[in-house]
């Protein structure tokens, strides 16, 4: 239940989003306050394909920063604010962009694929962007003669590589909520209290607990297959997990840990967001070289996943 304070931010949101023809974008790991008040919510592609379409004047990005940087590469004539200025990603971190430039002077013959989860200037020395959505399918169309450098996220690379066949050397970067949280001893404990659900893991868990799981999917498959399942655990962060679980009470939708919690994402809150629109505050702004570079990689990404 919200209190009155709460509710009255959240009629004065409305009104200004009214008022400046803002529109609000939510990843599902955000809380469950700013799915409610939010437009649109969705994993990293949908938002990706959400913001290339948009007509608003303010797109309000209920994220971390590589997710609204994406968002003003692909509609430049929108102001792009994000709800959390302070609010990155440790796996976006794990790579510079003098690194990557390194590794191509010293490697030309190989195709770089840039896991989303990076900034807009790894993104700009990148042939192209892939989401835990697309990876597999964007992979089986490149180009089959060349090597491929997957960055910055080792598991998604390496799923990628097991799923495709393709020769893939991948960056020693990691997500550390998928990489380090969840534990065989935690899969042996759902697998005792829950036999009869169905465990799905995010492909940016390590190889290991991948292949405890039934299957891996996106934050997109996950929440597809609960739809149409009434018995799933899930192990990816709990945002998804406590969405779901708020939008199916009739389901047994169960977290493989409750530690599996990214602080970046939740940093925002009603206060935060409220603050940003009424404020227009943490606006981002891209370098136009490095955006003309970086929307190359984004767009290839869009194209081949239709």
């Amino acid at each position: 239940m919200y209190s009155e304070e709460e509710l009255k931010m959240i009629e004065e949101i409305k009104r200004l989003k009214q008022s400046k023809n803002a529109i609000i974008l939510a990843h599902n790991y955000q809380i469950l306050e700013i799915h409610e008040i939010a437009d649109f919510v969705g994993d990293s592609l949908q938002l990706a394909q959400e913001a290339a379409k948009v007509k608003a004047d303010i797109i309000v990005f209920a994220g971390v920063k590589f997710m609204a940087e994406t968002a003003k590469l692909l509609n430049p004539g929108v102001k792009v604010l994000l709800t959390a200025g302070d609010a990155g990603c440790p796996m976006a971190d794990m790579i510079e962009p003098f690194q990557l430039q390194e590794f191509k002077s010293l490697h030309p013959e190989y195709q770089i694929v840039c896991y989303v989860n990076s900034s807009v200037e790894i993104k700009a020395e990148s042939d192209v962007c892939v989401t835990s959505s697309n990876a597999v399918k964007i992979v089986n169309q490149l180009d089959k003669d060349r090597p491929i450098l997957f960055v910055p996220d080792q598991n998604l690379g390496k799923y990628t590589m097991s799923k495709t066949g393709r020769e893939i050397r991948v960056w020693e970067g990691m997500c550390p909520i998928h990489h380090f949280i969840f534990s065989e001893e935690d899969i042996k404990r759902v697998r005792r209290d829950y036999p009869d659900h169905t465990l799905i893991v995010h492909p940016e868990c390590t190889p290991e607990i991948i292949n405890l799981a039934d299957m891996a999917g996106s934050t997109k498959g996950m929440a597809d297959y609960v739809e149409t399942h009434d018995k799933i655990i899930l192990g990816t962060e709990i945002g998804l997990i406590e969405s779901l679980q708020a939008k199916y009470p009739e389901k047994s939708i169960v977290g493989l840990s409750n530690l599996a919690i990214c602080k970046n994402m939740k940093k925002t809150n009603l206060t935060e967001l409220y603050k940003t629109l009424s404020e227009e505050r943490n606006e981002i702004n891209i370098d136009e070289k490095v955006a003309q570079q970086a929307v190359k990689a984004i767009n290839r990404m869009l194209e081949l996943s239709k």
